[in-house]
């Protein structure tokens, strides 16, 4: 995958994080002078919440839609509808993206259901379609573009972040395994390198800075190498401990290392191939760190616990170990 087609990746990414949010948080700040009344979930349902809630989201994802493409998609070749094969690009990090990304919105939609007043059935049902819908309408203009195609593995990612939210709602009515996202901030080696030819430099750092741009909002999104991906265990619900905090979690994390490319750290610059030694080998990282869950904590302010709510999608940082498959074992003070 070239620059701009990871650029793009992202990019949809960032959309569908931002498109997930909108149920959940429709015209909050329209009604902010009474937040109390505003932010707690209807006990029936609230016409007025509901038809206001779906008109806003069914335009903001019309919206984005419709940018996204005319925006993208339009500069690109188009094909007819075909499928695209992208397992084990980026170490499977982009699936686990994928996964979460479909698990939180089905979470966030949910609860953006139940503020309207819907029933249990009603809300999973809509957070389950809806968390499907965003992530499915960006593969299908995948499938359409000559670049890319319709990628199965990322569907099915996007499908089991989705179910991964309905059975635990459906059976545990809460969420026992919240699965999120860390970011470790890296500074990544100027040291110079040759080309294969011989007759250019370049550098990791400068690799990186064009695959994952420099802000950190940018990195955030789309810095594989600093991500890390998260299933937060709640002790409280697998175990009961009365000594034991209701808002304490385990979380068991996944993260990838030194990837200057999809599938390997070969690239062209400016005409010329880049190609890095083993010392910069691609290796895949697992951890254990305690977490808080955020939705374990309730406070008297419906409209601090729609926060704690959105915030809970990432990880809380906190120390970590972390044994990799170079056979490293690390401490980590926060991660």
């Amino acid at each position: 995958m070239n620059n701009t087609c990871y650029f793009l990746s992202n990019y949809k990414k960032a959309i569908a994080l931002v498109v997930g949010f909108v149920f959940f948080t429709n015209v909050a700040f329209s009604q902010i002078q009474t937040p109390s009344s505003f932010f707690t979930p209807a006990d029936t349902l609230h016409k007025k919440r509901f038809y206001t809630a779906t008109t806003i989201s069914a335009l903001t994802y019309s919206g984005f839609s419709y940018g996204l493409y005319n925006t993208w998609y339009k500069q690109f070749d188009q094909e007819p509808f075909h499928l695209f094969n992208d397992l084990g690009e980026w170490n499977h990090m982009d699936k686990f993206g994928h996964f979460y990304t479909a698990y939180f919105q089905g979470v966030l939609c949910y609860k953006g259901a139940k503020w309207t007043g819907l029933n249990d059935n009603q809300a999973i049902f809509t957070g389950f379609l809806l968390g499907t819908l965003f992530q499915s309408t960006l593969e299908v203009m995948d499938g359409f573009s000559a670049k890319w195609g319709f990628s199965v593995p990322d569907m099915t990612m996007n499908l089991l972040g989705s179910s991964a939210f309905v059975v635990q709602q459906k059976f545990w009515d809460e969420q026992r395994i919240s699965f999120k996202v860390s970011n470790i901030p890296l500074a990544y080696d100027d040291t110079e390198i040759v080309s294969l030819d011989g007759g250019s430099t370049s550098s990791p750092a400068r690799r990186a800075k064009s695959l994952y741009g420099s802000s950190f909002p940018e990195k955030f999104l789309k810095d594989y190498n600093s991500q890390v991906l998260w299933a937060s265990f709640n002790v409280r619900s697998f175990i009961d401990l009365e000594y034991c905090p209701k808002w304490l979690n385990i979380a068991v994390g996944y993260g990838a290392n030194n990837m200057f490319g999809g599938y390997e750290n070969r690239w062209f610059e400016n005409g010329a191939e880049f190609l890095l030694d083993e010392s910069y080998n691609r290796y895949s990282s697992f951890y254990l760190s305690p977490d808080i869950d955020l939705w374990k904590l309730r406070t008297k302010s419906p409209f601090l616990n729609s926060v704690l709510d959105i915030i809970n999608i990432f990880k809380i940082p906190a120390p970590a170990l972390e044994v990799n498959t170079r056979g490293e074992f690390h401490f980590h003070f926060f991660i």
